[in-house]
C-alpha cells in the first residue's frame, strides 16, 4: 500500500478522525463519513472484527461480544489474584462460557473463595499455587535446553509447568535428561508441538515494514520518541530505514536472546501516532492502551508479510528456546505468522499486547506464534505507549 507524507501541521486533525497509518505516514484516503464515525465507538474497528470472524470462526455479533467479556475478564484478574492472596493459582478467559476462570489451592479460606467468586468469576480448586508454579519455571529456566525442547511454560488450567517437545524428539537421551531434572524442579507435563520455533526476520511494522541492512522487520507500537519492535531485528545502534527506505532512526535499547525486544527513535522528519496498520484491507485500528488479556482471549496480529490474523492466548510467562539462546517471559498463541512480520503488533480490542517475535508453521497451513509482552518492554526503557 503506498502512502504519502504530510506536514507536521496537518497531525492534528487527521488524527481526529483516526485516518493515520504507521510510522507518520496516510493511508490512501481519509474517511469522515458517517459510516466511520460509527466504527470510532464500536468495541474495535470493522477491520479487526472481520480477521476475528475469519480466524476465529465468529460471526460479527459473536466477535463483538467477545471482545466486551474480554475486557471485563481482563479488569476481573487484579482484583481476583488481590481476593485469593497466597492461594491464587492463576487465571484463565473461557471463550465457551465467556467468562474468568480463577484458581485457587485447597487450603484457600472460605472468606477467600467467596470474595474471588464475588468478583463474578469462575473459581477452580487446584493444588499448587502460582508462586509455587512460578518458582519450578524459575529453576527449568536455569536448565540448559537441547533444541528438542521448544519451549516451557506455566499453565494455570493444567495446574503444571507445561514442558512442549518437538515431535519425534521425546525419547532422544538429552531431551529425557532435561525432562528428567524438570520434574526435578516441580509439577511438569510434557506436551509435543509440530516444529521448532525459529524468528520471523526476514533475509534480503504496528504492522508497517522498516529495513535494517538487508533485513526487513514489521513496527509494533509508537511510543512517545520512536516505536518498540523485536530485539533479533536490529542491536544498538543500528540504522533504521522506513517503507519507502528513508532513515528513521537507529535502535537505542535491543536484548536478543534472554529477551526479544526493542526500542527504535524516530527523527528525520518521520513522527509517532497511535494506529496499528490495516494494510488498506481492513481499516486501522488506534491503540488506547495496553491492558493485559488473559489466557483464553483472543488476539490479532499485523505484520508486513500477512498482514492481519487472529487466534487466542495459549500461554503466558512461557520461555522458548530459539536456536540463538533461550528467551523469557513470553506469550504464546494460536496466530499464525511468517518471516518479515517479526517485531509487528499484537492487539486485543484496542489494547497493545506485544511485539511478534517467532513461532512455527505458517499462515497457509497454520502455526504458532510468540510475542514479548509490550508492558514489559515499556517498564525496561522507561518508554510511554503513544495512545489515542
Amino acid at each position: 500500500m503506498r502512502r504519502t507524507r504530510v506536514t507536521q501541521a496537518c497531525l492534528a486533525a487527521l488524527l481526529m478522525v483516526g485516518g493515520w497509518a504507521a510510522a507518520g505516514t496516510l493511508p490512501a484516503s481519509a474517511d469522515d463519513s458517517p459510516a466511520a464515525a460509527e466504527t470510532a465507538s464500536a468495541p474495535a474497528s470493522a477491520g479487526l472484527l472481520t480477521a476475528m470472524q475469519r480466524d476465529l470462526g465468529l460471526s460479527r455479533a459473536e466477535a463483538e461480544d467477545r471482545l466486551a467479556a474480554e475486557r471485563a475478564a481482563t479488569g476481573l484478574v487484579p482484583k481476583a489474584r488481590k481476593a485469593a492472596g497466597a492461594a491464587y493459582g492463576g487465571a484463565w478467559f473461557d471463550a465457551g462460557s465467556g467468562r474468568l476462570t480463577v484458581a485457587v489451592t485447597a487450603d484457600a479460606g472460605a472468606s477467600a473463595v467467596r470474595a474471588v467468586r464475588s468478583t463474578g468469576a469462575t473459581v477452580r480448586t487446584v493444588e499448587h499455587s502460582e508462586r509455587r508454579l512460578d518458582a519450578a519455571k524459575s529453576r527449568i529456566d536455569r536448565l540448559s535446553a537441547p533444541e528438542g525442547v521448544s519451549s516451557w511454560h506455566v499453565d494455570p488450567a493444567a495446574n503444571s509447568v507445561v514442558v512442549n517437545v518437538v515431535e519425534g524428539e521425546r525419547t532422544a537421551d538429552d531431551v529425557e535428561r532435561f525432562v528428567a531434572r524438570a520434574r526435578e524442579a516441580g509439577p511438569v507435563t510434557v506436551r509435543t508441538v509440530p516444529a521448532a520455533p525459529r524468528t520471523f526476520a526476514a533475509g534480503t511494522v504496528g504492522g508497517d515494514p522498516y529495513y535494517t541492512g538487508n533485513a526487513r522487520c514489521s513496527i509494533g507500537f509508537s511510543v512517545h520518541g520512536g516505536f518498540v519492535t523485536a530485539g533479533h531485528c536490529g542491536g544498538v545502534g543500528a540504522g533504521v530505514s522506513g517503507w519507502d527506505r528513508s532513515y528513521i532512526g537507529t535502535f537505542q535499547g535491543s536484548s536478543f536472546p534472554d529477551n526479544d525486544y526493542a526500542w527504535v527513535s524516530v527523527g528525520s522528519g518521520w513522527w509517532t501516532v497511535p494506529v496499528v496498520l490495516g494494510w488498506g484491507t481492513v481499516p486501522d485500528q488506534l491503540v488506547r492502551g495496553s491492558a493485559e488479556a488473559p489466557i483464553g482471549a483472543s488476539i490479532c496480529r499485523s505484520g508486513s508479510t500477512t498482514r492481519w490474523h487472529c487466534g487466542r492466548v495459549l500461554a503466558k510467562n512461557e520461555t522458548v528456546n530459539y536456536s540463538q539462546g533461550a528467551v523469557h517471559q513470553m506469550t504464546k498463541t494460536s496466530v499464525c505468522a511468517e518471516p518479515g512480520d517479526s517485531g509487528g503488533s499484537f492487539i486485543s480490542g484496542d489494547q497493545a499486547q506485544g511485539v511478534t517475535s517467532g513461532g512455527w508453521g505458517n499462515c497457509s497451513g497454520g502455526g504458532e506464534t510468540w510475542f514479548q509482552p509490550v508492558n514489559e518492554i515499556l517498564n525496561r526503557y522507561g518508554l510511554r505507549l503513544h495512545t489515542a
